[in-house]
């Protein structure tokens, strides 16, 4: 276990530097100096110079580098060229927000996919068609601005249940802010159950056509004690992989509900950076993105270990 969990860190480290470091040359091969893409086409070489002296581009790129790598361990994330702000208070405010959406969306996805992908299973085995099946497929299809559009107007607009916008600190009004997420965790956790109940599916209706639970079955077990006992267990596996990429990929689905509830989150932060040409603190965020789906990873790593007794021989 210790050798294990030894060698997949130094993996992960190694990931880290691998991938900083890439991130580190790309923002400084974008056009010419970081300088001079923060000032804009209309800046001139003074302009362009001083600024460089004041970010300390002069120095050589393996000093800047290691400084950079230095900052963020150290949780000086900089300060925004624009705005002025220093970039770990504009995430203090922004990533409660993102957490608890993905938190909301993975939640819905999860009372969705595993039911319904147990329950379409079942169904195989006894010949019967599953709407389960085609719902899913529905769910997989629909676009995110499309079904939060819907949910706001069925349950915002007309019903009037929930907020269809904006957002409420959880240290004001927790259930305020509790409203609030249902329609946006709703939007984005329809597509993760949808997919997660196929794969649930699959993988149940895979290892339920294994010997092991053939002679479970002989042995006078019904369909149901044979998946409860030794089916699910042998099929979270892949599972996992499919919602270890779920949490991975959960910042690209937050963008678009972040916009189209107006949501301050780390998505429309990075957006703004972006359009604003804010290039330090985009490399700093890309940075905290790459550093979270590498963890997540190293989880499903960790949990592949733990699940799987025949990587522990």
């Amino acid at each position: 276990m210790i050798v294990f969990l030894v060698r997949r860190f130094g993996f992960f480290v190694l990931s880290v530097l691998a991938t900083s470091g890439l991130i580190f040359i790309l923002v400084r091969l974008l056009g010419g100096s970081p300088a001079s893409v923060l000032l804009g086409e209309f800046s001139t070489p003074e302009d362009v110079y001083a600024l460089e002296e004041q970010l300390g581009l002069h120095r050589p790129m393996i000093v800047q580098y290691f400084e950079w790598l230095g900052q963020l361990l150290r949780g000086d994330f900089g300060v925004s060229f624009y705005s002025g702000i220093q970039l770990s208070t504009l995430l203090k405010s922004a990533l409660p927000v993102s957490i608890s959406l993905s938190v909301g969306a993975l939640l819905v996805g999860l009372v969705i996919g595993i039911p319904f992908g147990i329950a379409s299973a079942l169904r195989s085995f006894q010949g019967k068609g599953s709407l389960v099946d085609f719902m899913s497929q529905i769910g997989i299809a629909l676009p995110i601005f499309w079904s939060g559009a819907v949910l706001s107007i069925i349950f915002g607009v007309s019903l009037g249940w929930f907020p269809t916008g904006g957002w409420v600190p959880w240290s004001d009004a927790p259930v305020s802010t509790l409203r609030h997420l249902v329609l946006p965790s709703v939007t984005l956790g329809i597509g993760i159950g949808s997919v997660l109940a196929r794969f649930v599916r699959t993988a149940i209706v895979e290892v339920m056509r294994q010997d092991f639970v053939r002679t479970g079955r002989a042995f006078g077990m019904s369909v149901q004690q044979s998946l409860f006992v030794v089916g699910l267990r042998n099929a979270a596996l892949p599972v996992v992989t499919v919602l270890g990429n779920i949490v991975s990929h959960l910042v690209g689905g937050t963008v678009l509900t972040e916009t189209l509830f107006s949501m301050p989150g780390l998505s429309r932060m990075i957006l703004g950076a972006v359009v604003g040409r804010d290039i330090f603190v985009v490399q700093n965020l890309v940075m905290l993105l790459i550093l979270y789906v590498l963890i997540v990873n190293l989880v499903v790593d960790v949990s592949y270990y733990l699940l799987d007794k025949r990587l522990r021989v």
